[in-house]
């Protein structure tokens, strides 16, 4: 059973995360062989004000994006 977890900032839309679990399932069945229901894909909506680089805060770096 393969989990993929995916961090990533928050605020993309329903249709582009169903798009992506589709494109990593579909390659992840592909590259290992496993059947698509038993891949797990996780997305972690992290907030800009969560989430640090280089020293900053990623809303610090990337206000507007």
């Amino acid at each position: 059973m393969p989990v993929v977890r995916i961090d990533m900032f928050e605020g993309r839309d329903r249709e582009t995360k169903e798009e992506l679990v589709k494109s990593i399932t579909a390659e992840m069945v592909r590259i290992t062989g496993c059947g698509a229901a038993s891949v797990n894909v996780i997305i972690n909506n992290v907030a800009k004000d969560d989430w640090g680089l280089g020293g900053e805060l990623a809303s610090t770096k990337f206000p507007d994006s």
